[in-house]
Protein backbone atom coordinates (compact mmCIF):
# COMPACT_ATOMS: atom_id res chain seq x y z
CA UNK A 1 0.00 0.00 0.00
CA UNK A 2 1.43 3.40 -0.50
CA UNK A 3 2.96 4.96 2.03
CA UNK A 4 1.24 8.25 1.58
CA UNK A 5 -1.84 6.79 1.79
CA UNK A 6 -1.13 4.83 5.19
CA UNK A 7 0.07 8.27 6.78
CA UNK A 8 -3.04 9.97 5.55
CA UNK A 9 -5.01 7.28 7.06
CA UNK A 10 -2.93 7.38 10.03
CA UNK A 11 -3.38 11.06 10.94
CA UNK A 12 -7.04 10.33 10.57
CA UNK A 13 -7.28 7.99 12.69
CA UNK A 14 -5.24 9.63 15.59
CA UNK A 15 -7.88 12.90 15.08
CA UNK A 16 -10.58 10.92 15.51
CA UNK A 17 -9.25 9.38 18.60
CA UNK A 18 -8.84 12.43 20.05
CA UNK A 19 -12.04 13.37 19.34
CA UNK A 20 -13.39 9.54 20.70
CA UNK A 21 -11.57 10.57 24.17
CA UNK A 22 -13.66 13.24 24.66
CA UNK A 23 -16.87 11.88 22.95
CA UNK A 24 -18.30 8.35 24.41
CA UNK A 25 -19.47 6.96 21.00
CA UNK A 26 -16.00 6.36 19.70
CA UNK A 27 -13.11 4.81 21.03
CA UNK A 28 -10.61 7.29 21.50
CA UNK A 29 -7.99 5.33 22.62
CA UNK A 30 -7.64 2.51 20.62
CA UNK A 31 -8.21 4.71 17.84
CA UNK A 32 -4.92 6.52 18.45
CA UNK A 33 -2.78 3.27 19.65
CA UNK A 34 -4.45 2.01 15.36
CA UNK A 35 -3.34 5.25 13.67
CA UNK A 36 0.42 5.52 15.49
CA UNK A 37 0.51 1.47 14.31
CA UNK A 38 -0.70 2.28 10.89
CA UNK A 39 1.79 5.08 10.61
CA UNK A 40 4.74 2.99 12.25
CA UNK A 41 3.89 0.42 9.40
CA UNK A 42 4.16 3.28 6.49
CA UNK A 43 7.79 3.63 7.68
CA UNK A 44 7.77 -0.23 7.90
CA UNK A 45 8.51 -0.06 11.58
CA UNK A 46 12.45 1.86 10.62
CA UNK A 47 11.59 4.51 13.35
CA UNK A 48 9.05 3.13 15.24
CA UNK A 49 9.46 -0.35 16.31
CA UNK A 50 8.54 -3.12 18.80
CA UNK A 51 9.49 -1.38 22.17
CA UNK A 52 7.38 1.26 21.56
CA UNK A 53 4.53 -0.34 20.19
CA UNK A 54 4.73 -2.34 23.21
CA UNK A 55 4.76 0.96 25.75
CA UNK A 56 1.85 2.44 23.11
CA UNK A 57 -0.25 -0.94 23.61
CA UNK A 58 0.15 -0.82 27.62
CA UNK A 59 -0.61 2.82 27.48
CA UNK A 60 -3.84 1.90 25.79
CA UNK A 61 -5.01 -0.68 27.99
CA UNK A 62 -3.96 1.41 30.90
CA UNK A 63 -6.40 4.02 29.62
CA UNK A 64 -8.86 1.67 28.99
CA UNK A 65 -8.91 0.27 32.48
CA UNK A 66 -8.69 4.07 33.61
CA UNK A 67 -12.14 4.52 31.71
CA UNK A 68 -13.93 1.79 32.84
CA UNK A 69 -12.31 2.47 36.89
CA UNK A 70 -12.72 6.50 36.98
CA UNK A 71 -17.42 6.24 35.65
CA UNK A 72 -17.61 3.24 37.90
CA UNK A 73 -15.93 4.67 40.76
CA UNK A 74 -17.37 7.96 40.56
CA UNK A 75 -21.07 6.62 40.10
CA UNK A 76 -20.19 4.13 43.08
CA UNK A 77 -18.94 6.57 45.37
CA UNK A 78 -22.52 8.54 45.57
CA UNK A 79 -24.80 5.57 45.20
CA UNK A 80 -25.51 5.59 41.09
CA UNK A 81 -27.59 2.79 39.88
CA UNK A 82 -26.97 0.83 37.09
CA UNK A 83 -29.50 2.95 35.41
CA UNK A 84 -28.11 6.39 36.18
CA UNK A 85 -24.53 5.03 34.76
CA UNK A 86 -26.69 4.25 31.31
CA UNK A 87 -28.62 6.94 31.63
CA UNK A 88 -24.91 9.24 31.57
CA UNK A 89 -23.56 7.62 28.38
CA UNK A 90 -26.88 8.11 27.10
CA UNK A 91 -27.09 11.78 27.71
CA UNK A 92 -23.62 11.93 26.91
CA UNK A 93 -24.13 10.77 22.77
CA UNK A 94 -27.33 12.63 23.13
CA UNK A 95 -25.42 16.29 24.50
CA UNK A 96 -23.27 16.33 21.57
CA UNK A 97 -25.92 16.97 19.14
CA UNK A 98 -26.07 20.87 21.22
CA UNK A 99 -22.37 21.89 21.68
CA UNK A 100 -20.61 22.33 24.57
CA UNK A 101 -23.57 22.85 27.04
CA UNK A 102 -24.99 19.24 25.91
CA UNK A 103 -21.53 17.95 26.30
CA UNK A 104 -21.48 19.18 29.60
CA UNK A 105 -25.30 19.18 30.79
CA UNK A 106 -25.87 15.67 28.88
CA UNK A 107 -24.33 13.12 30.92
CA UNK A 108 -25.51 14.69 34.50
CA UNK A 109 -28.75 15.30 32.96
CA UNK A 110 -28.45 11.56 32.17
CA UNK A 111 -27.84 10.12 35.09
CA UNK A 112 -30.68 11.58 37.11
CA UNK A 113 -33.28 10.64 34.53
CA UNK A 114 -31.80 6.85 34.98
CA UNK A 115 -31.97 7.76 38.67
CA UNK A 116 -35.24 8.75 38.89
CA UNK A 117 -36.63 5.92 36.58
CA UNK A 118 -35.07 3.73 39.09
CA UNK A 119 -37.27 5.15 41.65
CA UNK A 120 -34.91 7.31 43.52
CA UNK A 121 -35.50 10.51 45.28
CA UNK A 122 -34.60 13.74 43.53
CA UNK A 123 -32.07 14.13 45.93
CA UNK A 124 -30.04 11.26 45.63
CA UNK A 125 -30.46 11.50 41.37
CA UNK A 126 -28.82 14.41 42.03
CA UNK A 127 -25.67 12.33 44.13
CA UNK A 128 -25.89 10.24 41.78
CA UNK A 129 -25.93 12.55 38.59
CA UNK A 130 -23.13 14.24 40.02
CA UNK A 131 -20.97 11.22 41.25
CA UNK A 132 -21.39 9.92 37.28
CA UNK A 133 -20.81 12.97 35.54
CA UNK A 134 -17.73 13.96 37.90
CA UNK A 135 -16.27 9.76 36.96
CA UNK A 136 -17.02 10.44 33.10
CA UNK A 137 -14.95 13.56 33.58
CA UNK A 138 -12.36 12.28 35.24
CA UNK A 139 -12.22 9.55 32.85
CA UNK A 140 -12.14 12.25 29.79
CA UNK A 141 -8.96 13.80 31.34
CA UNK A 142 -7.29 10.92 31.88
CA UNK A 143 -8.21 9.13 28.84
CA UNK A 144 -6.90 12.55 26.70
CA UNK A 145 -3.86 12.69 28.65
CA UNK A 146 -2.71 8.92 27.77
CA UNK A 147 -3.33 10.20 24.73
CA UNK A 148 -1.09 12.38 24.57
CA UNK A 149 1.15 10.73 26.29
CA UNK A 150 0.88 8.00 23.58
CA UNK A 151 1.47 10.46 20.91
CA UNK A 152 4.49 11.70 22.69
CA UNK A 153 6.02 8.66 22.65
CA UNK A 154 5.75 7.90 19.48
CA UNK A 155 7.01 11.26 18.56
CA UNK A 156 9.82 10.44 20.69
CA UNK A 157 10.94 7.42 19.54
CA UNK A 158 10.47 8.45 15.89
CA UNK A 159 12.62 10.84 16.38
CA UNK A 160 15.51 9.02 18.26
Amino acid sequence: MDPLLLKILAAALVLIGLAGTLLPILPGVPLIFAGLLVAAWADNFQHVGAVALTILGALTVLAIAADFLASALGAKKLGASPKAVAGATIGAIVGIFFGLPGIVLGPFLGAVIGELSAKRELLQAGKSGLGTWLGLLLASVAKLTVSFLMIGVFITAYLL
